[in-house]
């Protein structure tokens, strides 16, 4: 049950002046300490001596012992970390409830005044993004909008866009004829669609030139990553047990490093990677590294699968501001680009 508005203005009047003499500089420098550890290793973190973080965290200690009747913090000795008390633990998931609260309304505020965009890329997909701005710099610096790029690795892109971490994001997601669900709610400008291809340090007397099978991938060794665009590709394919249905002789977290792995011949197998990728890695002249081969692949399975490199924006941001909002702005454009340009292979 909710206080009437008469006994909230009474308790907002009767604020404790410990309460209303700590600042959001105390409570990040609490959260620091509670992260790092230490006032020492929260003073490098901050950028600061490490008398000025004791400092408040004494201030907090006094006023929480004020006000509750506990510390925030316990010294355990030289060299050992601090020791949060229960308020202590507890004032610091409310102060990180709070911060991230009001960092989140003042993005909301700034986003919808137009003062700040925020686009994801992941790494392939930011010469989108690059000519995009390339449009749009100069009416945005003269707006004074705050534009900023996020690296975003595939496996985390919906994720990114759907909390709203960030307004526009540009990579690669599996397209099946069923389509995703997820695109109903987002606006999509497609870039390029295909087959992902075998790229391989195997001899063709191993491995033959022609395409292989989706269905037949089980009988070959394969580097894969464990999540992103080809574990999706894979998933689609095999269902999400797919690794249990593979041949896979090595995990890796990023492309590169699987390049590195079979350019080295540490590993002998094949890699699924999109086309640009493979045939850009093939057959590069570099005598001190095993020659790849980019093979391709028939998708013999349902649903058929194809990878698609586009930009994505929800729909109601869209459709919530004007078309001269930032946002409107870019999208519009990228889809410039998108008809000026070469389409991603």
């Amino acid at each position: 049950m909710s206080l009437p508005v008469s006994s909230t203005l009474d308790a907002l009047l009767d604020c404790p002046p410990g309460l209303l003499d700590t600042t959001f500089d105390q409570l990040r420098t609490l959260l620091v300490v509670h992260e790092t550890g230490s006032a020492l290793r929260a003073a490098r973190a901050l950028g600061r001596e490490q008398s000025s973080v004791q400092k408040q965290l004494d201030t907090l200690n006094r006023n929480s012992q004020a006000l509750c009747g506990e510390v925030l913090t316990v010294r355990q000795g030289r060299g050992k970390d601090f020791l949060f008390t229960p308020t202590g633990e507890t004032t610091v998931e409310l102060a990180r409830t709070t911060i991230e609260n009001w960092l989140e309304s003042i993005h909301w505020s700034r986003r919808r005044l137009g003062r700040m965009l925020t686009v994801g890329t992941t790494e392939f997909t930011l010469p989108i993004v690059s000519r995009a701005w390339a449009r749009v710099s100069e009416e945005f610096r003269q707006r004074e909008v705050e534009f900023k790029v996020a690296h975003v690795r595939t496996k985390d892109l919906w994720s990114r866009l759907e909390t709203k971490q960030v307004d526009l994001v540009c990579g690669s997601i599996v397209s099946t004829p069923e389509g995703d669900r997820r695109l109903k709610e987002y606006e999509v400008i497609e870039y390029a669609r295909g087959q992902a291809l075998l790229l391989t340090n195997l001899p063709e007397s191993e491995l033959p030139d022609g395409p292989v099978r989706t269905s037949r991938l089980g009988r070959v060794p394969l580097v894969l990553p464990p999540a992103g665009l080809v574990a999706d590709l894979l998933a689609t394919w095999y269902g999400p047990a797919f690794r249990d249905r593979l041949n896979v002789v090595a995990d890796i977290d990023d492309v590169h490093y699987g390049l590195s792995l079979l350019r080295s011949g540490f590993v002998r197998g094949c890699m699924i990677v999109t086309g640009s990728i493979g045939r850009g890695m093939a057959g590069r002249d570099d005598p001190a590294a095993v020659p790849l081969r980019a093979i391709g692949l028939h998708d013999d399975l349902e649903p058929k699968a194809e990878l698609m490199t586009g930009a994505f924006v929800r729909r109601a941001d869209l459709e919530r501001y004007d078309a001269g909002h930032p946002l409107n702005r870019l999208w519009a454009a990228v889809r410039e680009d998108v008809r000026t340009y070469t389409p991603l292979a």
